[in-house]
């Protein structure tokens, strides 16, 4: 943390990294300091694997740091990291395929009916393999909503979709979880 530029709001920040020089890195290192666990935290819940999410956290910070220089009316820094690191989760899932997910998803299926030692666990795990199985676009407001506490005001401003649009993407999500989970939810109550 450095005194200099610890109580500076964030507009006074992005207005020192567009300098050149030591005051740039400055305002740099404590913007990092302020968003970078919010932001890892994102790009770890939609990805689910930590190394990819640790590259694309690495990654959205660099766009940041040269986009941010070119921005002219920067305000709400959150939410421009957010955006970034979500076009950047969007892109590498349209990469990745779902195609080991699913595999992975069924083999936990027969793990999940063989054992209930660790329910809570595995439940958890269950969950968060559903969640990778969503399509994007749904998988992202659903962890905008749910994970990170967003407004559907500010899931707006990050996605660009009016808020009708959000709530009915929210919806569907919940509905694909419950439908992928019920069967097992049936199954886990009968014990």
């Amino acid at each position: 943390m450095n005194a200099k530029t610890e109580y500076l709001s964030d507009f006074e920040l992005v207005g020192m990294l567009k300098k050149d020089g030591k005051d740039s890195e400055l305002a740099f290192t404590e913007l990092y300091r302020r968003y970078s666990s919010r932001i890892y935290v994102y790009c770890r819940k939609f990805i689910g694997n930590s190394d990819d999410a640790k590259d694309l956290f690495q990654e959205a910070f660099i766009n940041f740091y040269e986009k941010a220089k070119n921005e002219d009316s920067l305000i709400n820094v959150s939410a421009f990291l957010l955006k970034i690191a979500r076009n950047l989760c969007l892109n590498f899932k349209r990469r990745d395929k779902t195609e080991a997910v699913y595999q992975e998803y069924m083999d936990f299926k027969e793990d999940f009916k063989d054992d209930f030692q660790n329910d809570h666990e595995e439940l958890l795990n269950l969950i968060t393999i559903t969640l990778d199985l969503l399509p994007p676009e749904l998988k992202d407001i659903f962890i905008l909503r749910e994970y990170e506490g967003l407004s559907y005001t500010q899931i707006s401003e990050i996605t660009n979709l009016d808020v009708s649009n959000l709530k009915t993407r929210l919806y569907r999500a919940k509905q694909k979880i419950r439908e992928l989970l019920q069967p097992y939810l049936e199954e886990f109550a009968k014990y």
